[in-house]
This record gives structure tokens, sequence and C-alpha cells, in this order.
């Protein structure tokens, strides 16, 4: 099983970067390839045998990953499955390739692993990087219905088959879109324990434009996928969740700025799931209600 690597920078961690590319080329078993794409800025020095391609501007997460999964081939057909990394991340376990391999090996219907994140001072996994609702026990691997953006494998065939991620995002949900895509299709996703990505403990917010996008972003998720009766449910649910919280005069401007946004800009295409993958959802424990 052919296995590639898609890595998104910035140029700015480029000692991350290259304990990144020697933790994969380190790997177990056969090479894995890489890719990595200068999102808006120079790559830098990268060890030989490493294919680069350089933007001329910033397209964001999910547009930097696909030009990254066309590097590959169309749908990165020349792959039979690709990681995505973050830049400023580490593989510390050379067996994690071989993991992968006889995970999409011995599953069929497997689309998309989703790896676990770790700092790398602590060890510890945050609550937010694992992808399901129970998410008290990061050590435990499960089916779940969303996944990592950087620290994941997906198999090629699904981003043939559905699409690559939705490169109007530009930064969150993007994951979660390409997922119920998948799930829509007949394609599972696990969560991994046991497949480790050291990343440094961080908070999203840190992003100037977090809680825009990830509102507008939110909306533009269900507009595109779900079914109608689901789009209010969706966001009512959300928009409650974000004032119970109780963000900051400032964020919560910016959210409902976004939020506001989500409804006024074209989404892109809408593809409403089917009723049976409303049902799978929430037989997997997260009904598209929250």
């Amino acid at each position: 099983m052919r296995l590639g690597a898609v890595i998104i920078t910035m140029g700015d961690r480029p000692a991350e970067l290259r304990a990144l590319l020697a933790s994969v080329a380190g790997q177990e078993g056969d090479p894995v390839e890489i890719v990595v794409v200068g999102n808006g800025a120079p790559v830098g020095d990268v060890a030989a045998g490493v294919r680069t391609v350089e933007l001329p501007e910033n397209l964001g997460i999910p547009g930097g990953r696909n030009v990254g999964i066309e590097a590959f081939g169309p749908a990165g057909s020349a792959v039979d499955v690709l990681l995505f990394l973050d830049d400023d991340g580490r593989l510390p376990d050379p067996g994690t390739a071989e993991l992968i391999r006889a995970a999409f090996a011995a599953d069929p219907v497997l689309g998309i692993v989703s790896f676990r994140i770790a700092d790398p001072e602590t060890g510890l996994t945050q609550r937010r990087h694992v992808p399901r609702l129970r998410a008290s026990d990061p050590l435990r691997s499960s089916r779940v219905t969303t996944f990592l953006g950087g620290a994941n494998a997906v198999r090629t065939r699904v981003l043939a088959e559905v699409g690559p991620l939705p490169g109007g995002f530009f930064y969150a949900h993007e994951e979660t879109d390409l997922a119920w895509r998948a799930l829509d299709a007949g394609w599972m996703i696990d969560y991994r324990a046991d497949m480790v990505l050291s990343h440094p403990a961080t908070e999203p917010s840190r992003h100037a434009a977090y809680h825009r996008m990830v509102a507008r972003n939110r909306v533009w998720l269900a507009r595109r996928n779900l079914p109608a009766p689901f789009v209010p449910l969706y966001l009512g649910v959300w928009l409650l969740l974000a004032l119970v919280r109780r963000p900051s005069l400032p964020a919560l401007r910016a959210w409902l700025g976004g939020f506001r946004e989500g409804w006024s800009t074209p989404c892109g295409p809408r593809r409403p799931m089917k009723w049976r993958t409303v049902w799978r959802l929430t037989r997997l424990g997260r009904p598209p209600v929250i």
C-alpha cells in the first residue's frame, strides 16, 4: 500500500518542519512520499527526495492541502493513502506508517483515520483533539464522525469519490465537511489512539479570525450538507452553545458577524446527506444537531 504525505507550511517554523520530515522519512516499511506546500511562502531547505510546491498566495488550510493532493495526481491517485500532517508536529513512533497500512488493508470500508495528538512535553491529549462527544478517555479508539485536520490519513479513493476539501472554507470545519460527504458515500472513520502525532498544546482562538470563520463555516457546513429540517436545528444548537460559553464581547461580535456572513454568502454546492446517513451519525453517537 503506497503512502504519501501532504504538509503545508507558512515558512515560519523551519526547525519544526525539518523534525517532521525526518520523522516521516524514518518510518518503517516502504518510503512515504512527501510533498510540502508553501502556502503563500517559500518552503526553505528540505531533504533530498522531498517535493515542494510554492504558492504565490495563501489559499488557506483546505486550499493548500488540495494543492498537495493534486501533486500526487488527480485526487492523489498516485498513492493509496495520503497523510495530512501539521508542520509543527512529529511522528514519534517509526511504526506508524505500518499501522496505517494494516488498518486500511484490514477494513475495506475504512476511509479516514484520525490520529491522537499528544503534547510532546506532557504526553497529554487535549479534549478538543478527541473527535467525539465522549472525549474523557483519549486512549480509547473508536468509530467517529469527523477527524483532526493536521493528523490524519485518507484513502485516496474517498477523495476521488466525494471530492476534495472545501477550499472556500479557508480555515475551520473543512474536515467535518469532508467527513460527512465520506460517511454519506458509505465510508467509515476511525479515531486511533495508537497512531500519535506529537504536537504542542495550543488554543485555536490564537488565530485572529477564529471566531468569525468558525461561525461562518458552521453555517456553510449545514447549508451544504444537512437535510433541510436539520439546518435550523443544528445551527440553533450551536448558537445557543456560543451564548452559553459566555465569550468576550469582541469574540461574540466576531462570532455573530461570521454567523450572519454564513447565511449571506455562497457556500458552494448543496448536496444534502441521505437520511440513512443521519441515522448512521446518530448510531455513531453524534446526530447532526451538535
